[in-house]
């Protein structure tokens, strides 16, 4: 078995993936880097084994993606969905040798897509927040909330990751709330490592105006069970259909992310305040959630449970959203993990019966509100964009 990364060769996560291999007592993966691929290289060949890894973090690649003259500035955000149609034509490339990959270009594509990616997880039947139709500003976005009776939602750039540009968004008779890492610049919009709140209307108006043009997916604002003094959410990465790695969030704002100064929880206390019960459900609602991309070796699903832990729901599924840096299940980190699934066997009878089994249909984006409560899981089968 020879693999090839399509990465960015300085990423850790490039470095980590090819120690697992090496581990294995497999030859060191060829790395054509995500610069080649924009800039004209030869795809890989048709008896390739190709992992795909994310093309972030490299000013270069994020330059090309959007085909402009310069890159951005650290943490602009702008051409965010120049970035996603980039990807999805740079994933194309990397397919057209006729290579096999362990993430499929649609598959990538409609992780990256989170109005799509929804849709696709409730005509699944997974459970995911209510989300609103689509909104074209913030004049839209109020109006939309007020038809739902919502006052509490997300507002997500709907190509996206690590929170840039999410706003998590309250809105009362004389007041509106929003939090976010946006900082905004007399020239433009930045993400950064530091929440900030703004309560000024016409200020929030503006970061949603602006937003708008990249494309919005709104999601109704559910309430997350705590420990301690802290909401929680987990990261649960599921290799060949199986979760596998899964990693405590928690924060005292709304946004999770690690990166934003949030601590990693205690994922024992986490299993034992929702049961034994509960936990199982929620593993299996992450198992369906993989299943609407059968041709992806992982995927990395933020799953909250919700106040009293009865419940829960899948807020996010990221194709690239394997890096958990020191998670060990069994002795083997999320890479050593999907290597194993590779050398076993297992990927491929995975992925075979998920096929067949059709996989999930692409629907049509949610054109009205839904209940404040998550949609059942009563279907079987979702980095630059989710990481």
């Amino acid at each position: 078995m020879r693999l090839t990364v399509v990465g960015n060769p300085d990423n850790r996560r490039v470095g980590l993936f090819t120690r697992a291999v090496l581990a294995a007592g497999l030859p060191r993966p060829t790395v054509l880097p995500w610069v080649d691929v924009l800039t004209g290289a030869a795809p890989p060949p048709a008896d390739a084994l190709v992992r795909v890894d994310s093309p972030g973090e490299d000013p270069e690649v994020d330059r090309l993606l959007r085909r402009a003259a310069s890159p951005a500035r650290h943490g602009e955000l702008i051409g965010l969905a120049d970035t996603y149609a980039g990807l999805v034509d740079g994933l194309g490339r990397v397919a057209a040798g006729g290579a096999e990959l362990l993430n499929d270009p649609a598959d990538v594509a409609a992780l990256c897509d989170k109005r799509l990616c929804h849709a696709l997880l409730a005509a699944a039947g997974v459970a995911v927040p209510g989300a609103l139709p689509p909104v074209d500003g913030y004049a839209g976005l109020r109006a939309a909330m007020a038809q739902a009776g919502w006052a509490r939602v997300f507002v997500k750039p709907a190509h996206g990751s690590s929170a840039a540009g999410v706003i998590a968004l309250a809105v009362g008779p004389s007041r509106v709330r929003a939090v976010t890492p946006i900082e905004v610049a007399p020239d433009g919009l930045f993400n950064s490592l530091r929440v900030r709140h703004y309560d000024d209307e016409a200020t929030v108006a503006a970061l949603v105006d602006r937003l708008a043009p990249e494309g919005l997916h709104v999601e109704r604002w559910l309430p997350k069970a705590g420990l301690g003094d802290r909401v929680v959410d987990l990261r649960v990465v599921v290799v060949a259909g199986r979760p596998t790695h899964a990693v405590v969030r928690a924060s005292r704002g709304p946004m999770t992310n690690l990166h934003l100064g949030n601590a990693r929880g205690d994922l024992a206390a986490l299993r034992s305040a929702a049961g034994p019960a509960a936990w199982a459900a929620a593993m299996e609602t992450c198992e369906r959630a993989a299943a609407c991309f059968p041709r992806s070796l992982h995927v990395g699903v933020d799953l909250m449970f919700l106040l009293g832990w009865r419940r829960h729901a899948v807020a996010e599924v990221n194709a690239f959203g394997d890096l958990l840096p020191g998670v060990l299940v069994d002795g083997r980190d999320s890479y050593a993990e999907q290597v194993q699934a590779l050398t076993s066997g297992r990927w491929e009878a995975w992925r075979d019966a998920a096929t067949r089994g059709g996989g999930a249909q692409t629907p049509q984006p949610a054109t009205g509100p839904e209940a404040e409560t998550p949609q059942p899981a009563t279907g079987r089968a979702v980095a630059a964009c989710g990481a």
